[in-house]
C-alpha cells in the first residue's frame, strides 16, 4: 500500500464516512477524507436560518451553507453538506428501527441481522452519546396533549438524542471535560434547550460527528480536506477491477478557477450521502471511469414514506421553539410514527414550505381544496388565519410534525439531461409517485389542532406539486447478493470491483420508519469490522 498517496480515500464525512475514517485510522491506515462542504464552528454558524447564504447549500448561486433542498419530480429532498455531513443540521434523533425492517428489501437473508446488529447499535449509541431527552419543552407537552385527545397517549415517548445534558444538579450550559472518551475527546457544554439544533448548535452540546468519530480520526492522523469535490475515480492503469488501487481527481468546491488535483489510493470508500454517492457513481459509470458499476444503481430509493405537517398557535404565549429539535414522538398506528419538530426562535425561513392543512385527493384538484381551506379559515378565524400565513414568529408558535411510515414504497433515480438544461446530465426521479397524502397523519393533525385550538398545517410542495418532502433519502446502492439485484455485497464492497466500498445511506434497503442516522452508523461499524488491521495485511503479504 505504501506506493499510494493514501491507503484509503473516503468521499464524504457524514455518518458512514466519519465512522470509516475513525475505524480505519485505528487500524493503522493512512486516511484522507474529502468533503465538499465547509467546516463549521460556533463562530461561523448562522444565528438564524434567515441568514440563508450561510444556511442553504447551492454553490452555483454562492450559497455556502449546510442544508441542501433538491426538488425532483417525485420528491423534495433535504440533506446536509459539511465537515461532519448531515450531523451539523440534523435533529440528532437516534432511534433503533423495528426488527421487521431486516426482513424487507434486498438485504433480507444476507446476514442474521437481528442477532448481529444489536452489538453495532450499542457501539454507535455509545460513540454518539445517545441519551433520552432531558430538556422537554412546551412543544413536547403539546404533543402529549394531542396524543391524549386522539387516544394514543400510551405511545408518547421522549426521544433518544445525541445531545450532552450534563448533570441534573448543574445549570444548563455548564462546561465539562470530555464526558465520553476518557479525555480523548473535546470538552462539552450541557444543552440549554434553545431549539437551535438544526441551524447548527452554537453551544457545544450537540454530538455532531466533528466531536466524536471525525474528531478522534483526526487525532489519529486522518486528514480532512474540506471544500473539495471528488470529480473522478478510476482504477490505476493496467488493472480494470481496481486491484492495484485508484486515481482520484478533486477540485475546489467554490473556486472554479482552480484546476484538478490527482491523488492515488489503494482503496476508496464512497460515503457522500444517498444522493451524493448515486450522483457520483452515475457520473463515473457514464464517463467510463467505473463502467462496470451495477445497472441496479439508482433503483429503489426510499424516503421513509414521509410527510411534513404541523399545528400553529398564532399569538401563543408559550415559546414552542424551546427544547431540542425533536424532543418527543408518538405512534398513531403500527405503521405511522410522528415526531414533534422545532426550529429556534427567529428561524422562520422554512415557514414558506408550510400552509393551511388541506385534505382532498392528491393532484391538481387539491390546489382548489387548499384555496377553499384558506378562505374558510379567514372567515372563521380572520386574525389567527392571517397570522398563520406569515413567517413572523413561526418558530415560536408552531409544532411541526415529521411523519414516517414503515410501509414500503420507492422511486428510481436515472442519469438524464433535463429538458430545461440539456448541457449536462443530472439525477432525475422516475417510477410511480410516492404518496403525498397520509390519511392517518392528516386525520391526527386535524383532531389535534381542533383539540388544542391550533391551526393545522400541510406541506405546500405536496399541495401544489404533488411532491412530498423528506430529510431521509435512503437507498439507490442497495446491499444484495448479486449485481443483478444491488450495487454492493453484504460487506459493503462494490460488485465487479476490488477495494471499492459504499458506506452511507444509499446502502439502506428498506424504509426504517425512524430517523436513519443511527442505523447508518451501526451498519458502518459493521462494514469496518470486516477490514483487517494494516499490520495483518502487511504480514500476510510478506508471508
Amino acid at each position: 500500500m505504501e506506493e499510494h498517496d493514501y491507503d484509503y480515500v473516503i468521499v464524504g464525512s457524514g455518518f458512514g464516512g466519519s465512522v470509516s475514517a475513525y475505524r480505519l485510522s485505528q487500524k493503522g491506515y493512512r486516511v484522507l477524507v474529502v468533503e465538499q462542504g465547509r467546516r463549521w464552528t460556533p463562530d461561523n454558524l448562522p444565528a438564524t436560518n434567515w441568514k440563508f447564504w450561510d444556511y442553504l447549500w447551492r454553490p452555483f448561486l454562492k450559497l455556502k451553507g449546510f442544508l441542501s433542498l433538491r426538488l425532483f419530480r417525485h420528491v423534495m429532498i433535504l440533506h446536509g453538506n459539511a465537515v461532519g455531513g448531515g450531523s451539523i443540521t440534523y435533529a440528532q434523533t437516534l432511534l433503533v428501527p423495528p426488527d421487521s425492517v431486516w426482513q424487507n428489501g434486498n438485504w433480507a437473508g444476507l446476514d442474521d441481522w437481528q442477532a448481529v446488529m444489536p452489538e453495532h447499535y450499542d457501539t454507535a449509541q455509545r460513540m454518539l452519546g445517545v441519551a433520552e431527552n432531558r430538556r422537554p419543552g412546551p412543544a413536547d407537552n403539546r404533543l402529549q396533549t394531542m396524543a391524549r385527545a386522539t387516544g394514543v397517549e400510551d405511545s408518547f415517548y421522549y426521544t433518544r438524542v445525541g445531545v450532552f445534558f450534563g448533570d441534573d444538579d448543574d445549570e444548563p450550559g455548564q462546561s465539562y471535560p470530555d464526558p465520553y472518551f476518557d479525555g480523548e475527546g473535546p470538552s462539552r457544554n450541557s444543552c440549554i434547550g434553545c431549539g437551535g439544533c438544526m441551524v447548527g448548535c452554537r453551544h457545544n452540546a450537540k454530538n455532531t460527528l466533528d466531536k466524536n468519530y471525525l474528531y478522534l480520526a483526526e487525532r489519529l492522523g486522518a486528514e480532512v480536506r474540506a471544500e473539495t469535490r471528488v470529480v473522478d475515480v478510476r482504477p490505476l492503469a493496467g488493472c480494470e477491477d481496481g486491484a492495484q488501487g485508484y486515481q482520484i481527481e478533486t477540485r475546489a468546491t467554490f473556486d472554479r478557477r482552480q484546476g484538478t488535483t490527482r491523488i492515488t489510493a489503494a482503496n476508496v470508500v464512497f460515503a457522500a450521502s444517498s444522493l451524493g454517492t448515486q450522483e457520483l457513481l452515475f457520473s463515473l459509470k457514464d464517463r467510463g471511469s467505473l463502467p462496470n458499476i451495477s445497472d441496479d444503481l439508482g433503483k429503489r430509493v426510499r424516503t421513509n414514506s414521509e410527510s411534513i405537517l404541523g399545528v400553529r398557535y398564532p399569538g401563543s404565549q408559550e415559546d414552542l421553539s424551546q427544547g431540542v429539535a425533536i424532543g418527543s414522538g408518538i405512534y398513531v398506528d403500527a405503521h405511522t410514527h410522528i415526531e414533534a419538530v422545532r426550529y429556534p426562535k427567529g428561524s422562520n425561513l422554512l415557514s414558506s414550505l408550510l400552509t393551511v392543512l388541506t385534505g382532498g385527493r392528491p393532484g391538481p384538484s387539491r390546489a382548489l381544496v387548499w384555496l377553499w381551506a384558506i378562505l374558510k379559515l379567514l372567515v372563521r378565524r380572520p386574525l389567527d388565519g392571517l397570522r398563520s400565513l406569515v413567517p413572523y414568529r413561526f418558530a415560536s408558535e408552531t409544532v411541526i410534525f415529521l411523519v414516517m411510515q414503515t410501509i414500503d414504497g420507492h422511486i428510481n433515480m436515472r442519469w438524464r439531461r433535463p429538458w430545461f438544461w440539456p448541457f449536462r446530465k443530472t439525477l432525475s426521479s422516475h417510477g410511480d409517485p410516492i404518496p403525498t397524502f397520509i390519511p392517518e397523519a392528516n386525520a391526527f393533525t386535524e383532531k389535534a389542532a381542533r383539540a388544542t385550538r391550533g391551526i393545522g398545517l400541510s406541506s405546500l410542495s405536496e399541495i401544489l406539486f404533488n411532491v412530498p418532502m423528506t430529510a431521509h433519502c435512503m437507498g439507490g446502492c442497495a446491499m444484495a447478493k448479486s449485481p443483478e439485484e444491488g450495487v454492493i455485497d453484504a460487506r459493503n464492497r462494490v460488485f465487479n470491483y476490488q477495494n471499492l466500498y459504499v458506506v452511507d445511506g444509499s446502502m439502506l434497503s428498506a424504509n426504517l420508519g425512524v430517523n436513519p442516522s443511527l442505523t447508518i452508523t451501526a451498519l458502518a461499524e459493521r462494514a469496518m469490522s470486516f477490514i483487517p488491521a494494516k499490520s495483518e495485511v502487511v504480514h500476510k503479504n510478506r508471508g
